[in-house]
């Protein structure tokens, strides 16, 4: 398989943890979003959505972090990220969502070029955007959590998968977490296991 990513995308970072914690043999394929390599016109061909990331298997190209970690688990790949238990499933799938349906794409790259680049908002008022929405989703979050080192149980699913990405912009943007103890707790437990160790922005090979 061929993951193409982003040594900054939330969403490849997502996909990068999970091939990590499920032991799957990739390779991975730089495209840099900050000189627009998503939209030219050999990535388009293989995602027409112009996003990262996108996996590349034998079957075809699938795109949207999601629903690659959701394949992943439909075919039985590595260990499982979800639980057994139809309920807490979903639960972890709620979770999930509220991160990357809820916080991420109203502050994804994309976004915050428009605010630049069509609204002439200036970096102060763009990164006062970002900290406001993501406190503001981070909010919503912390209820949810209990008190154990993961998300949910006593291992890492896909709550913990998406939760991780995020919480790791949040800081580079300077949100304050001290709100935020549960989420703290679950990103720094996460960060001590190598598999997210590996898959974090500063170790991959296109990281600036």
């Amino acid at each position: 398989m061929k993951l193409y990513t982003y040594f900054r995308s939330s969403a490849a970072y997502r996909v990068r943890i999970a091939l990590n914690l499920k032991g799957l043999s990739h390779e991975l394929v730089p495209v840099n979003l900050l000189k627009s390599e998503q939209q030219g016109e050999d990535y388009l061909n293989k995602n027409v959505q112009g996003l990262l990331p996108a996996l590349e298997t034998e079957q075809g190209v699938l795109a949207q972090s999601l629903a690659i970690l959701e394949w992943f688990e439909d075919t039985n790949q590595g260990q499982p990220l979800l639980p057994s238990d139809p309920w807490q499933k979903a639960q972890v799938r709620n979770f999930c969502y509220a991160v990357a349906c809820d916080i991420h794409p109203i502050d994804n790259l994309r976004v915050l070029k428009y605010l630049s680049t069509e609204l002439g908002v200036d970096d102060e008022q763009k990164n006062t955007w970002y900290r406001h929405w993501v406190i503001e989703g981070f909010k919503k979050l912390e209820p949810m959590l209990g008190e154990g080192p993961f998300c949910f149980g006593d291992k890492p699913t896909l709550a913990d998968i998406c939760l991780v990405p995020q919480v790791f912009n949040a800081l580079r943007f300077k949100v304050d977490m001290s709100a935020f103890p549960k989420i703290s707790r679950v990103y720094e437990h996460c960060n001590t296991i190598q598999a997210f160790i590996d898959a974090a922005p500063e170790n991959q090979p296109d990281a600036q």
